[in-house]
């Protein structure tokens, strides 16, 4: 959560050299300059000294669950942290402004840019880029306000968020259905693939970006799961927003149980959390595709709904599972 700006000794209605400050800032805002430069507030000091030093702060303060509270957090997630080529419309809340015909998240936009205004007027996304606060939330819907002004047929350049700016749970509508669907490449980055419309740059982006993309599914019996293709195995990764603890301790019941697995020669190899939400991943043989796993994960969603409701003790085979299911975790950020 942002912290509010602290009130210096220096904010006074002269700054330094007895001239009145850049902005009486009657609204209390503060602007955001180089770290090196005069402080806007006044006192004389540097920005980095003074009204920086908060601003700082509240930008690396950690978000654990960025998208808590947007419908499909899991995917979110998903889309952000596994899978190469997707796209979802968005709906933003009071409606579209006037000349933006359509906003859609997606991915990855060519040249890494953060959004795109097309042509048409309508806005892209870009999920998987670099931020400079802890709060991706804050950072992406500075971005997505940013791409909504900008002139159509130009790309929205990076920038440090403000500390006090909107995030996306404040500018999507709560209610809008979030329902991603996979690309197996890149192709939606222009309105007609291998068009005039797509300049020589756009081109090479779109043909290097194609051809690194690992072949994913998003399966479609569950929620938040999915399939992915490698040269030696295929693997499930399945996305859950059940609390970690209890995920923890229903998944080790399972394993123990021997009904971990989605079929044969199918293994729950661990977990790793993303964003504040917990990931199980199973190994799969690499003739499993995407269409063999939906029954046997469906299956698995069943059982692992009755071991949630189980609340006994563990037992010590139960532990070793637990133990060494955790032993196997790692953290993205």
């Amino acid at each position: 959560m942002a912290k509010k700006r602290p009130q210096t000794k220096g904010q006074q209605t002269k700054g330094k050299g007895g001239n009145a400050p850049a902005a009486t800032l009657a609204d209390g805002e503060i602007p955001v300059v180089g770290a090196r430069e005069p402080c806007p507030c006044g006192s004389g000091r540097r920005y980095k000294a003074c009204h920086g030093r908060a601003a700082a702060h509240a930008a690396t303060e950690l978000v654990r669950r960025p998208f808590e509270g947007l419908p499909g957090e899991a995917d979110w997630v998903a889309l952000r942290e596994l899978v190469p080529a997707a796209t979802v419309p968005l709906r933003l809340k009071g409606g579209l402004p006037e000349g933006v015909p359509a906003v859609t998240l997606a991915t990855v936009l060519p040249m890494a840019w953060p959004a795109l205004r097309r042509e048409d007027g309508s806005v892209l996304l870009g999920l998987q880029n670099d931020t400079a606060s802890g709060d991706l939330s804050r950072d992406l819907a500075d971005t997505l306000n940013r791409a909504l002004g900008a002139t159509p047929g130009q790309p929205v350049e990076a920038r440090r968020a403000p500390v006090d700016g909107p995030r996306l749970q404040d500018l999507l509508d709560p209610d809008g259905p979030f329902e991603p669907q996979v690309h197996s490449g890149f192709e939606f980055w222009v309105p007609e693939a291998g068009s005039d419309n797509a300049s020589a740059e756009v081109t090479a982006s779109l043909e290097r970006a194609n051809s690194a993309v690992v072949p994913t599914v998003r399966l479609t019996g569950v929620d938040a799961a999915y399939w992915c293709e490698t040269p030696e195995k295929n693997h499930l990764r399945w996305i859950m927003t059940v609390p970690e603890e209890e995920l923890l301790d229903a998944l080790a019941r399972l394993h123990s149980a021997g009904e971990s697995s989605l079929g044969e020669n199918t293994r729950l190899v661990g977990s790793f959390r993303a964003h504040g939400l917990t990931v199980p991943v199973w190994d799969l043989p690499s003739e499993v595709s995407a269409q063999d796993v939906e029954k046997p994960a469906a299956a698995f969603a069943e059982r692992l709904a009755g071991a949630l409701e189980t609340s006994t003790p563990l037992t010590p085979e139960e532990r070793r599972a637990r133990a060494g299911l955790t032993n196997r975790q790692v953290t993205l950020t």
